[in-house]
C-alpha cells in the first residue's frame, strides 16, 4: 500500500535524478528530511546577531530549537549525571550490606553494586560481578569503572556510554541551542570528557562524531580551550576524513582569527600528532612481541 516515508524518500530521489523514478507520485507530500543548507544559515545568522545585537529567534527556527512559549525551559541537574547513583536492583540492601563485614565485598555470590567499590584491590577481586551505574555519565568520574572499561574492554559498556554521551553533547552544544543557560555546566563536562580521554589514552567515537559534526559550525570563541583540548585525542584516520572534518574547518578560523587562536591551534595539532605517535607505538609494540 501507499505509504508516506517511502513517497517522501522517492520523492527525494526523484529531485534529484528524475530518469530512475518512474512512477507518478503527489504533488504534496510531508517533509521528512530536513534542508541540509539549515546549519549553514543558522550560523550566519548568529554571526550577525551577535555582531548587531538581534534577539536570536530566527537561529532557534533554522536549527528546529524554538520552543512554544507554554512550555517551561527545560533545565538539566548535570552534577546528578556525574554521580554514581545507587543500583536499583541492589537499593533495598545497602543498609544490609554496610553492616556486614567488610570481606562480603569479596564475595562472588551475588553482584557488587558500583557505588560500594572503594579501592583497587576491591575492583580487582570483584571485576566480573560489577553492576553499572544505570546513569553511565558517572563512569567518566570514577578512576575504578574508567580502569574497568579500559581492561574488560566490554563492548555493551561502550555503546551505553557512546549513546548517552552523545545525545548529552549534541542537545547542549553552545553553538547549537539558542539561550543556553548551562553554557558553564557545560564546558565543564567537555573538560571531563577530556580528562577520562586522557586517563583512558584514547579519544571516545561519540565525542569524536560530535566534532566532526559540529567543528564547521563552530565560531572558534565558545569554548575554545575545551574543544581544541578534545580535539588533540581525535582517533587517527583515513587523510581524506581528516581533511574534510577536521582540517578545513580549523582552516577556515585559523586565516581570519588572532595570533591567540592561531598559537592555540598549533599547540592543539602538535598534541594530536603526540597522541597519534603514542598509540602507534604501543600497537607496534604489542605486535612485535607477539
Amino acid at each position: 500500500g501507499v505509504q508516506s516515508h517511502l513517497q517522501a524518500l522517492l520523492s527525494l530521489y526523484k529531485l534529484f535524478c528524475p530518469e530512475q523514478v518512474s512512477i507518478t507520485l503527489p504533488g504534496k507530500t510531508k517533509t521528512y528530511f530536513k534542508n541540509s543548507e539549515g546549519p549553514w544559515k543558522a550560523a550566519i545568522t548568529a554571526v550577525r546577531q551577535r555582531n548587531q545585537g538581534i534577539s536570536p529567534l530566527s537561529q532557534a527556527k533554522f536549527l528546529g530549537t524554538l520552543q512554544p512559549r507554554s512550555k517551561p525551559t527545560r533545565k538539566r541537574k548535570w552534577n546528578a549525571q556525574l554521580v554514581i547513583p545507587a543500583s536499583s536492583s541492589n537499593t533495598s540492601n545497602l543498609e544490609e550490606a554496610g553492616e556486614e563485614d567488610s570481606v562480603s565485598l569479596y564475595s562472588t555470590d551475588v553482584s557488587l553494586p558500583v557505588e560500594q567499590l572503594q579501592t583497587f584491590p576491591q575492583l580487582l577481586q570483584n571485576i566480573h560481578r560489577l553492576e553499572f551505574p544505570a546513569q553511565m555519565g558517572s563512569v567518566l568520574t570514577s578512576p575504578l569503572l574508567l580502569h574497568y572499561m579500559n581492561c574488560a574492554q566490554e563492548e555493551s559498556i561502550y555503546l551505553r556510554l557512546y549513546y548517552w554521551m552523545g545525545q548529552m553533547l549534541q542537545e547542549e552544544c553552545t553553538w547549537c541551542v539558542v539561550d543556553n543557560p548551562n553554557e558553564e555546566e557545560f564546558k565543564s563536562f567537555l573538560e571531563t570528557i577530556y580528562k577520562a580521554e586522557c586517563f583512558l589514552q584514547e579519544g571516545f567515537s561519540a565525542c569524536e562524531e560530535f566534532l566532526y559534526k559540529t567543528l564547521p559550525l563552530w565560531d572558534g570563541f565558545c569554548c575554545r580551550s575545551e574543544i581544541l583540548r578534545l580535539v588533540s585525542w581525535i582517533p587517527l584516520s583515513s587523510f581524506s576524513d581528516i581533511k574534510s572534518y577536521l582540517y578545513d574547518p580549523l582552516a577556515q578560523l585559523f586565516f581570519t582569527s588572532s595570533i591567540y587562536f592561531k598559537c592555540s591551534v598549533l599547540e592543539c595539532l602538535k598534541e594530536l600528532l603526540q597522541n597519534w605517535l603514542n598509540c602507534n607505538v604501543i600497537q607496534v609494540d604489542s605486535e612485535f612481541s607477539s
